[in-house]
């Protein structure tokens, strides 16, 4: 004879709502900067490695959008020589 379970915790993947930290933001949205410069070479050392490599977004805590536009400023910082491709 089998017994009834009983269910006290949801089972599966949904167990319960993910809270979301409120003060969590990209650097760039609390600054509400809309573009990152390229001539702002402080910035943008500040979110790579020193031997030139780029920070992960979810190391340097950039959102998606910023993360990208961050990824072109970098390449055009490099092609003009402000910043080495390589340390």
């Amino acid at each position: 004879m089998l017994r009834p379970r009983s269910r006290t915790k949801p089972r599966g993947k949904g167990r319960g709502k993910k809270k979301q930290r409120p003060g969590n933001k990209c650097r760039f949205c609390r600054a509400k900067i809309r573009l990152v410069d390229y001539k702002d070479i402080a910035t943008l050392s500040k979110l790579t490695t020193p031997q030139g490599k780029m920070f992960s977004r979810k190391r340097a805590g950039n959102c998606a959008y910023h993360q990208r536009v961050f990824k072109g400023a970098i390449k055009r910082a490099r092609f003009l020589g402000l910043l080495p491709y390589v340390g």
